[in-house]
């Protein structure tokens, strides 16, 4: 996994912070044209063949987190045209996602390849047990030819030397459901009846090719316009920032947002309605129960493994009933929900409660645009304090636990998480979907919940987190510690005032 300190992800968070801050002075239209031109300045040394070319596929950059889609682009139309697009739209546009083919390396075909730590050995591992003979010794060191490998990857597994290193693809690799290939030029290409925008591709492509569609600029209009937006900020955003509760409450009332909204109160809602969920399936005989609060998850199943779409719970995710509460509190706010994940902007499209869903690169791009630090923030808690296992749904296995605890008899539950949909994961999906149709036997030690998280580690390892997942482990189990509350029916006045 492509650490998420690195360069690619500094240049997406730097345009970000740029347009915040245009748009906030009332200049995004005409400032933007300079955005390419300051961060590739003249005597910068080039990443491309010449700084003209870095200025040209950061101009697409600054397109893309614009909220606009790069495939039309017309290298006519000045950036200040785009941004008046932005700033004219009046919803977010389909897909989430757009491939900037500039950006684009090309990269050469999944393959194995043979290293100068070869030893040309007597025993010849890699060599004697290529399925398709297509090793040979040559000149003291081994050889693959190319038109015979099938890239089984056995060469690698069997070299004592691993002198054997495997060349892949980042993207391609990275999606769990072969949504990604390459176009007649070379240039990778999403099939979007098959993506399920868990966003691995987007994290995993190290010349940043694949980028999400900005919704900051629709967001900021509306705070600028006076028009009541309100934040509905996901526990992995939380987790996120070295903060306490009620800090990250002040620090976006402080940007514009007229309330704030915790949607690890949706996910007590969730949870509650699985648990009773789950023993109404089991009494009626039911194998087997999925969560349905990832979005990557859900769209897989309807997509890849349609056998187990009668086991996924019929529950809403936190984000909706957090979205849900905060339009009965008022009908006319803009509901914003704030999150990690590329998914719940396919979700947020869908929902009739949510307007804008925006990624923790983009508030946190807002806060420093705006020069606030949330560390130095007074807490300012909400009234409608969350449970900790509701808070703990960002993280692998919180849902499976926030369950288990509601249930008449837990003893009963036989749950089963699957940390990460990886192609492994998708693997595992198959064989659940397997014996839901029949195929595979089940018995009294087969789970019969089955916890499913796109990102391996949960939702604070999510495409667009800032943070390195094992120092948001441990931010979010402080953050559950220090104020979620202990009853496990915290809604008592949803529309109530903070």
């Amino acid at each position: 996994m492509l650490n998420i300190n690195n360069n690619a992800a500094n240049i997406k968070r730097e345009i970000l912070i740029r347009i915040a801050k245009l748009q906030l002075e009332g200049k995004l239209e005409e400032g933007v044209h300079y955005i390419p031109r300051e961060m590739v300045p003249r005597n910068s040394t080039p990443m491309r063949c010449c700084i003209f070319h870095d200025r040209e596929i950061m101009r697409l950059r600054v397109i893309a987190r614009l909220g606009c889609s790069v495939e039309d682009y017309d290298e006519e139309k000045k950036l200040a045209e785009f941004a008046k697009e932005a700033l004219e739209r009046q919803k977010p546009t389909w897909p989430m996602l757009t491939v900037l083919d500039e950006a684009c390396n090309a990269c050469v075909k999944t393959r194995y390849m043979v290293t100068n730590a070869c030893q040309a050995c007597l025993a010849r591992p890699c060599m004697m047990n290529c399925p398709k003979k297509a090793i040979e010794i040559k000149s003291g060191r081994a050889h693959i030819e190319e038109e015979k490998c099938i890239n089984c990857g056995l060469c690698l597994q069997n070299c004592p030397y691993h002198a054997v290193i495997k060349i892949p693809v980042p993207c391609e690799e990275a999606c769990p459901v072969g949504a990604i290939s390459k176009d007649e030029s070379g240039k990778e290409r999403i099939d979007y009846h098959k993506c399920i925008f868990c966003g691995n591709c987007m994290r995993e492509c190290p010349f940043g090719a694949m980028m999400d569609k900005g919704q900051l600029v629709d967001v900021i209009k509306h705070i600028m316009n006076g028009k009541r937006v309100v934040a509905l900020y996901a526990p992995a955003v939380a987790a996120q920032f070295r903060a306490v509760p009620g800090q990250l409450e002040s620090a976006l009332k402080k940007a514009g947002f007229t309330r704030t909204w915790e949607v690890a109160i949706g996910a007590d809602i969730t949870a509650d309605r699985e648990a009773v969920e789950f023993e109404e399936r089991m009494e009626h005989g039911h194998i087997l129960m999925t969560t349905s609060c990832c979005p990557a998850y859900v769209r897989a199943v309807k997509k890849h493994v349609p056998q187990l779409v009668p086991c996924i719970s019929d529950t809403r995710s936190p984000m909706h009933y957090t979205a849900e509460l905060a339009k009965k509190a008022d009908p006319d706010c803009i509901s914003v929900f704030i999150g990690p994940c590329l998914a719940k902007r396919r979700e947020g499209l869908d929902d009739e409660f949510v307007d804008y869903v925006l990624s923790i690169e983009e508030i946190g791009a807002l806060l420093i645009a705006k020069g606030i630090d949330i560390a130095k923030e007074e807490a300012a808690p909400g009234t409608i304090i969350p449970t900790a296992s509701g808070r703990s749904f960002a993280a692998a296995g919180g849902v499976a636990e926030a369950v288990r605890i509601r249930l008449k008899h837990p003893e009963k539950l036989r749950p089963v998480v699957i940390n990460g949909l990886d192609k492994a994961g998708m693997k595992q999906l198959a064989l659940y979907g397997k014996i839901q149709s029949g195929e595979t036997p089940h018995n009294e030690t087969t789970p019969n919940l089955v916890e499913v998280m796109s990102c391996e580690g949960g939702c604070i390892a999510g495409p667009s987190v800032i943070t390195n997942p094992k120092v948001a482990a441990a931010q979010l189990k402080k953050y559950v510690e220090d104020g979620a509350a202990n009853t496990l029916k915290p809604l008592q006045n949803p529309q109530g005032d903070e």
